[in-house]
Parts: C-alpha cells; structure tokens; sequence
C-alpha cells in the first residue's frame, strides 16, 4: 500500500448471503400439458425450519401471456417475511431422468421481492422442445423443476483502528528473483540450447519434484551439478524459472503452449494451472481441435474439458478446420471423447454438426 493511501483506521461491511435449494416435482404432469390451463403451484417451503420467510414456485403450462404462450413459464413468488423487501438471485433447472440439471436459466440481476410477489422467466424453455425431449426431460410424465436462490440477509459493519506499528509488504519473491536474476550465490549450472544458467539447488529441489530427484539421488547432475536440458527455448526456460523463483509468469499469453509442457515435465503443477487458464482464454474455432490434442498429451484436465465444451458449441466451424482434420486422423481417440461430448449435450441445433463430425 503506498504511503499516501494509508489510513489510521479502517471499517468494513459484510453482507451476509443465504443459499438455499428446492425440488419441484409434478407427477402426471404430461395431464396438464393436454388439459390444465391455470398455474400450478408448488408446496410452500422456506430456507430452513425457523426462516420467516415462506416461499412457492409457479409453472404457468400455457405460458404467462399472449407473448409467452408457446412456452412454459416459471416464477419464484414470496408469500410471507418478517421485513420487505428480501433481496434475492435464482435459477432454475429442469432435472432429466438421471437427475442431471437442463435448461439452465438465472436471473441477470438481484431482485427486490415483495410479499405476494414473483420473478422469473416467461420464456422458460418452449413446449415443443419439452415434449420433442419427453424421453429424458418427462420420465414416466414427471416434470422435476430444481431452484437454487441466494437471498441477502444480515449487514454487518466492523470498524478497526490500525496498529501504531506498520509492518511492511512480505519482499520475499521480489529477493528470490533477485537472486535468480543477478545469478548471486549460485551452486549449479543449467545449459539449455548452448546458453548457460545460474541458479541454486535448494530453490530448484523445493519446487520441483523432478529437479528434486536429480540433486537428490546419485544422478550425474548431482555429481557436477550441471542440468543439461533439451528440446526447450530459452525464453520458455525463462519463464518457468522466473515462476519457480517468485510464483508469477507475467508473459504466459504468448507462451503459455510451451510453458504447459515445460511445467509438465518439471511436475509444476501451479504454473501448469496458470497455462491452461491463459489458453482457455484464448481459445477459438481454428485452435479448439490443437488446444485439446495439447491439452490430452499433457494430462491438463481442466483444459480439456474446456476444449470439448468449446467444441460441443462449435462443432460446425470447428470441422472444417485444419486442426481438426489433423485430430481425426492422428488421435482418434479424442475424436471419440469429442463425439461423446456432442451426443450428451442432447441439444437439436447440434444434429446437424454431429452428423458431420461422424463422416
């Protein structure tokens, strides 16, 4: 904190939130569908035995209005609370018959409920999808409607006096990359692609397992401690150590490929993280069939899993790449995960790319 933000007291306000979930199920509810015109409402629940606050769900079957008449539509009411308004975000869900969440909705913003007073969605998800999907969305005419709500409750407010004593910002990585950038008090050398580099044994032992074992046990590093590493640039070399030394690897969007399989190799696993978050954020359509090939060699499960996903949501585009021409011909087995990913997204818009994908 620089000097002139300093304060001699400080306060805080902490504004408690509540979450709390309830399950709706409709039996017989295909009934309704062919002939019940009014909303039905559910049982009425609460957060918890001694909340105050009593809540209920609504399902209009024929939609809300004129506008809304060819969807369901679904509102979270309050029927009674100790003091108004209560502050609340929702979702809902439809759960399938393995109990998986579909249709996915949540409020965009916090809403202020009033006692008898509902919010929700008009255009919840449209009859015909519901009944096209009866199979996996209406099993034996069940409809099972799952909501998540996340209601504001107490605000409290702490004031606190600084201390007369001012400890100052922990310098610790900023000394240790000193040490690594000055090469001072160095005990072993690391030749990559012809260039030397100083650095110490104990830093590269305790954030590495790999390095570790080299300075550990009776290896030829050990003896003259020397490291000759291969098939790695320099500049990635660098970065990696620059992580080692002081956690950070501030250039990783320009890098972040090589630095993946850098932080594999030395059993990084916090800067292996780091590396998938920058390519998941620079995921695209003509990188997505690369980005899970590298995510696969690499044992990056999170990236992975984006990659299907992004795929999943692309798979139109992403098949008339480059990329993905190269994925089903060298890695089928990824391509089987891909096609697996497409199936049980169970979305109609995404026949047509799967068909394709299948060729």
């Amino acid at each position: 904190m620089t000097e002139d933000l300093a304060a001699e007291s400080w306060g805080s306000t902490h504004i408690t939130i509540k979450t709390f979930s309830y399950k709706w199920t409709i039996i017989n509810f295909h009934f309704s569908l062919e002939g019940l015109s009014e909303a039905i409402s559910s049982p009425v629940f609460s957060s918890e035995a001694n909340d105050r606050r009593k809540w209920c769900l609504k399902l209009y079957q024929n939609g809300f209005d004129e506008e809304s008449r060819d969807y369901l539509s679904v509102y979270l009411a309050l029927l009674s609370c100790p003091k108004s308004p209560t502050w609340a975000k929702f979702q809902f869900w439809i759960l399938d018959e393995n109990g998986e969440k579909r249709a996915n909705v949540e409020s965009q913003n916090v809403k202020g409920f009033l006692p008898y007073q509902h919010w929700g969605f008009k255009k919840f998800i449209p009859r015909e999808f519901l009944l096209s999907q009866a199979q996996w969305l209406l099993p034996d005419g069940r409809l099972t409607l799952f909501c998540k709500v996340s209601m504001g409750q107490d605000v409290i407010s702490l004031s606190r006096q600084t201390s007369v004593i001012k400890i100052p910002r922990c310098s610790l990585t900023d000394e240790l990359g000193a040490l690594w950038e000055n090469s001072l008090f160095t005990d072993c050398c690391l030749l990559v692609s012809g260039q030397e580099f100083r650095a110490h044994k104990a830093i590269l032992a305790a954030r590495s397992p790999v390095f570790r074992a080299m300075f550990q046990h009776d290896m030829e590093e050990r003896r003259k401690n020397r490291v000759e590493i291969k098939d790695l640039e320099p500049q990635v070399f660098k970065e990696m150590m620059g992580f080692i030394y002081t956690g950070k690897a501030p250039n990783l969007h320009t890098m972040a490929t090589g630095v993946l399989a850098a932080a594999d190799r030395y059993g990084l696993e916090g800067l292996k993280v780091m590396c998938e978050d920058a390519l998941c954020r620079d995921l695209c359509v003509e990188n997505a069939s690369h980005t899970l090939i590298l995510a696969d060699l690499h044992s990056a499960e999170q990236l992975k899993m984006q990659a299907l996903d992004f795929i999943t949501l692309h798979a139109s585009e992403i098949s008339e790449t480059l990329g993905w021409k190269v994925l089903v011909d060298f890695h089928p087995h990824l391509l089987a995960e891909a096609l697996h990913a497409l199936e049980s997204a169970q979305k109609p818009f995404l026949e047509s790319p799967l068909k394709r994908l299948k060729r």
